[in-house]
């Protein structure tokens, strides 16, 4: 049987052991597991004193640069890009009205969402003080709804990229033509949305004001870190109000070593050979279904998209019944070594090849068919 992945010794002297994740870059469970490079560019940094704020600036400017940008910010997390994006639209940089947050009456105060996209990250735009407008309803959108929303009070559209995605919403091109005739800016929460790497570009080049990443999923940067891109007004606003000023972002501190890590994850990702990465996930799929597919009581196959929507595969596993799942679920969890999966439906799991180190896909294999096994042996 395979071993477990990496251990840390700061882990083991909590009681604490690693995880193989087969399930997703999810926050609780740490995002990506940071590459060397990542690693060594937060430690040199670690080693002296530096102008934050410059930092910023030199940083945003060569990851604009590297991800084709007007401009680029790093947040405290994709949800802390939210804040300040939204704090940027809203009150820009009126030191007047900056001091009354979130006490918004002065300014421009409301924010478009499909109602299909509402979802718990709402929070993230509340919080700056403005009201949430929701256009359209479960099952989509259409111009007209979002065009009679518009007003004298309206600061951006909120655009939500991933899961909340369905047929009947108004596409974002669209959303961009009605919004930009009125001079409104469209943000786009993409925090989930790499791969592809491409989309660190999309967004924007298609006239989205300011698009927002996660710094520590797909890219594997550091965990407390996000993207903020596109505007350069936009962008020294979400200056303005984060991190070391005293503002909104001020809580959502983004440190030196962050601002290194986060810059050295973006120079490896935007130069991965991405084609050679998914042609290893088909693969690890393809094995992970040829080795399951045999075993009575299961149907094992390839699925695609991932749960972020991502153009990604992953092994769809389908058991009897919903008990049987849980329990391997739950034994995968428990044992050695420890395994996370995605429950799927009433009665199945997600195999998920992204957030697999090296030598993980067969552990993953082998304590599922020791789990399969088992539970066989006790029916």
């Amino acid at each position: 049987m395979s071993t477990s992945a990496a251990q840390s010794a700061g882990y083991e002297a909590l009681g604490l052991r690693p995880v193989i994740n087969a399930c997703a870059t999810l926050t609780r469970l740490g995002g990506s597991v940071m590459p060397p490079e990542v690693v060594d560019a937060m430690a040199d940094a670690a080693r002296c004193f530096v102008d934050l704020e410059e930092l910023q600036r030199r940083v945003g400017a060569r990851i604009a640069a590297l991800t084709r940008n007007k401009a680029a910010y790093v947040s405290s997390g994709a949800a802390a890009g939210m804040v300040l994006a939204t704090a940027a639209c809203t009150v820009g940089m009126d030191q007047e009205a900056h001091a009354r947050v979130p006490q918004l009456d002065t300014v421009k105060n409301q924010i478009i969402v499909q109602n299909a996209h509402r979802n718990g990250y709402d929070y993230a735009v509340r919080q700056v003080g403005v009201t949430v407008v929701d256009v359209g309803g479960p099952s989509g959108t259409t111009r007209e709804e979002l065009e009679v929303a518009f007003n004298d009070r309206t600061a951006a559209v909120f655009w939500f990229q991933g899961a909340m995605n369905v047929p009947g919403e108004l596409p974002l091109d669209q959303v961009i033509e009605a919004a930009d005739r009125r001079g409104i800016p469209v943000l786009v929460d993409a925090a989930a949305q790499l791969p592809p790497v491409e989309n660190l570009w999309r967004f924007t080049q298609m006239g989205a004001a300011l698009a927002i990443f996660s710094g520590g999923k797909d890219l594997a940067g550091p965990q407390s870190t996000g993207l903020v891109l596109g505007r350069a007004d936009l962008i020294d606003a979400c200056r303005f109000h984060g991190n070391p000023n005293q503002s909104i972002g001020r809580p959502m501190k983004v440190g030196k070593e962050e601002l290194m890590g986060a810059l050295a994850a973006v120079e490896r990702y935007v130069g991965l050979d991405h084609a050679k990465r998914m042609r290893g996930f088909e693969e690890t799929v393809a094995r992970w279904v040829d080795r399951l597919a045999p075993f009575e009581g299961i149907v094992a196959r390839r699925d695609f998209p991932n749960e972020a929507g991502q153009p990604v595969p992953w092994a769809l596993i389908t058991f009897a019944d919903d008990a049987t799942r849980d329990t391997i679920v739950d034994r995968l969890r428990s044992g050695d070594p420890s395994v996370a999966v995605a429950k799927a439906g009433e009665a199945a799991i997600h195999l998920n090849p992204m957030t697999l180190q090296p030598g993980e896909a067969d552990a993953v294999l082998d304590r599922l068919i020791e789990e399969i096994g088992d539970d066989s042996s006790r029916r």
